[in-house]
């Protein structure tokens, strides 16, 4: 009788520590691959981004336009990436495609607008209406019971309104409904007049702007409030007060909760603070200034140096002082302001130029049709040209 054959298992012998080295050097090859892929990728984004951010650009290419009606009075703003269209008798809010997004009716004899976040406030200066809106359209309408000489508006819908009536001025904070949450008033001939206020984009801090003219000599006083558990514990819950003799500080503003900027005749003023504000730096200004523009990142300076060929010298800084950016323009200029690119934009009714903060001259151009505004689009070439009677999607080239 034959015995059938029959295979079983056979033990093989494994180094494991050799074969635990090779996956670890497989391993170790597949990383640093993907390192190298990674890194290539980075430089890749890096190189266009710096491409793009020295390229200059004479022309562009219409990508879509679609015709408005203006009136002569019409004036155009940004707001939360749309258009917003406004004169004496109502605001329109539109898409980059004159799609309607709200309609808001009113009379106003020198409408003005604030924007903070997802809130507009449009005011009537020496009038007395604001009008509190939103994306969706109108929050609130508030009546003052005196003249309006400027409105501030917080990320959430907070207004602080500065009045004006002879000889006595008043400060009061409205919430989005309308409902008065604190007031103050100042007698001209008690230490000086307010010329403007300042307020946190969390509503927690105003500063008052006051100036003193006393046989010829000018002060300027900031007062600083704090509406929070801090300013609670003050006397009118002033946390700080800051005086400047023979110096005209017209305007003040917070670029954020915890930062504010007072720009004087011969120099800026940074305070911050989280609860109570102090000097941080002081920019002096040597040259004479013909525009100073700033967002919450910088600060911008046009300067006449009358120089022979006519040119002004644009300059800007951080919030530390540093120079960052300087260039020179030709132009006579209109208007001049930083972009929600943080590039800078100086145009008058039909030319415009574009600079970017790393000194260079991104575009160039004179329009044909009258320029109302410019913005800026998803990429750094794409922008919509709000233009006489038109608004055109455009790609620079």
């Amino acid at each position: 009788m034959s015995k059938s054959n029959k295979e079983g298992f056979h033990t093989v012998k494994t180094d494991f520590e050799e074969l635990d080295e090779k996956i670890q050097n497989h391993r170790k090859k597949i990383f640093w691959r993907v390192v190298r892929i990674a890194a290539v990728a980075v430089a890749a984004v890096a190189l266009l981004e710096l491409w793009l951010a020295l390229r200059s650009y004479s022309s562009y290419e219409i990508r879509s336009s679609a015709e408005r009606t203006d009136s002569e009075a019409a004036k155009f703003e940004e707001f939360l990436g749309n258009i917003l269209k406004y004169s004496n008798d109502g605001a329109i809010y539109m898409d980059s495609r004159n799609e309607l997004i709200w309609n808001q009716s009113f009379e106003m004899t020198t409408p003005l607008l604030d924007i903070c976040g997802n809130y507009l406030a449009i005011y009537d200066k020496g009038g007395t209406e604001i009008y509190i809106m939103t994306r969706e359209g109108l929050e609130e309408k508030i009546e003052t019971t005196f003249p309006i000489q400027t409105v501030c508006i917080a990320e959430q819908g907070t207004v602080a309104v500065l009045m004006k009536e002879e000889d006595i001025s008043y400060v009061k904070l409205f919430d989005k409904r309308g409902k008065e949450l604190a007031n103050g008033k100042f007698y001209g001939n008690q230490g000086g007049f307010p010329i403007d206020i300042a307020f946190a984009h969390n509503a927690q801090k105003l500063a008052v702007d006051m100036v003193d003219v006393n046989d010829g000599n000018i002060k300027s006083t900031i007062t600083f409030y704090n509406f929070g558990s801090v300013g609670q514990n003050e006397i009118n819950n002033n946390v700080g007060t800051y005086s400047y003799s023979d110096m005209l500080i017209p305007e003040i503003s917070y670029v954020s909760n915890d930062r504010m900027v007072a720009f004087g005749d011969h120099e800026v003023i940074v305070f911050e603070g989280e609860q109570k504000p102090s000097v941080k730096k002081e920019i002096f200004l040597e040259e004479e200034i013909d525009s100073i523009f700033y967002n919450n990142k910088y600060l911008g300076f046009v300067q006449n140096r009358h120089s022979e060929d006519g040119s002004r010298h644009i300059m800007v800084c951080d919030m530390k002082g540093n120079t960052i950016m300087e260039n020179d323009t030709m132009m006579v200029y209109d208007s001049v302001e930083f972009l929600s690119n943080n590039e800078i934009c100086i145009r008058n009714d039909h030319e415009c130029e574009l600079y970017t903060v790393h000194s260079i001259k991104k575009f160039s151009y004179i329009f044909d049709e009258r320029l109302y505004q410019i913005i800026p689009q998803g990429t750094s070439a794409d922008y919509v040209f709000i233009l006489d009677g038109k608004t055109e999607e455009v790609r620079l080239r």
